[in-house]
């Protein structure tokens, strides 16, 4: 809650008119406590999760032509009725976990100091934090997704959110209790470590999802904004990492590719776009932007079977590479 009765009075604090963008801030928050502002996350979360991965599905469904060639796996279609289920579930564990966890959290928050008075910080001071979150959460998360694709940690863990091979929007943050808890760690250090504005805070949480959902989308744009992104992923990155399937060992990375071109986890990834060029450029014809295909889908409409796996979902396609 503001500390600053009216906006005469908030100017007279500040030495200086408000702006805009401030003013705004003030009449929303004036009156609200700093929890009620916190919980905002989990109405945005909701939307987020309902309402970002809405085109895609409707692509997906309405196989609509010009959008439809840049579909990854291409031969691999979930039905309504199967991603209605990817979000139901998705829904049920939200409102189990995600929510509560969201609810009992704000004492952290208040540790580290996350501000919601003013003044506003610039949007340069927002975007260089903003950075700063998605460096640390790459890196963190780099690590507990690689110790999640260890025997124990897959198969005890992470083999529920391999379910979708072929992974839609939905699916984004379809994964285990225990997972959702573990993956809340990176997401949080950032603020932890540069805490801001709860505005900022915010648009971290909000952005993180969002960039999830593109990734897990399973359609690759030429189009997309985030192609200019320098060491980006994106949707062709990360659906090869569940192309591959619980053997993985490519592609940890959940934002950026720089730590699987260090540590050699993109050795399998590169060798396959190597692979897909040569084919291409000895048929003269682009395969609909596609870099993996699969050769069919079981009856849940999840890949069983795939050109570079073989029965055990172990990697046939890192031939001249190894990973660790």
């Amino acid at each position: 809650m503001l500390s600053y009765n009216s906006l005469p009075e908030a100017t007279a604090a500040l030495g200086r008119n408000l702006t805009v963008a401030e003013t705004l801030w003030f009449n929303y928050s004036a009156k609200k406590s700093d929890y009620f502002l916190f919980c905002h996350n989990i109405v945005f979360l909701l939307i987020i999760y309902s309402l970002v991965p809405l085109p895609i599905i409707f692509l997906e469904i309405k196989r609509v032509l010009p959008f439809d060639k840049y579909k990854i796996q291409f031969n691999v279609r979930l039905s309504f009725k199967e991603m209605f289920k990817c979000y139901k579930d998705v829904m049920i564990m939200f409102f189990l976990v995600v929510g509560p966890l969201q609810l009992v959290s704000y004492p952290s928050i208040k540790m580290i100091g996350i501000s919601t008075g003013l003044p506003l910080p610039s949007w340069w001071v927002v975007l260089s934090q903003l950075l700063v979150y998605f460096m640390i959460e790459d890196y963190t998360n780099y690590w507990i997704h690689r110790f999640l694709h260890n025997k124990w940690g897959y198969e005890k863990i992470h083999k529920v959110h391999h379910e979708y091979q072929a992974p839609i929007g939905f699916a984004a943050p379809y994964a285990h209790w225990a997972e959702i808890l573990i993956l809340g760690i990176p997401s949080f250090l950032g603020p932890a470590i540069v805490p801001g504005h709860m505005i900022t805070f915010w648009l971290w949480i909000a952005l993180r999802q969002i960039e999830a959902i593109e990734t897990h989308s399973g359609y690759d744009f030429p189009w997309s904004l985030t192609k200019y992104i320098p060491f980006y992923g994106g949707a062709d990155y990360h659906d090869y990492h569940h192309f591959v399937g619980g053997q993985s060992h490519s592609n940890f990375a959940s934002v950026f590719t720089y730590c699987d071109y260090i540590y050699g986890t993109d050795k399998g990834y590169r060798y396959q776009k190597k692979l897909v060029r040569k084919r291409e450029s000895t048929n003269g014809t682009n395969q609909n932007g596609r870099s993996h295909e699969t050769n069919g889908t079981n009856r849940n409409g999840r890949s069983h079977e795939t050109n570079g796996t073989n029965q055990n979902g172990r990697s046939h396609e890192m031939q001249d590479s190894k990973t660790d």
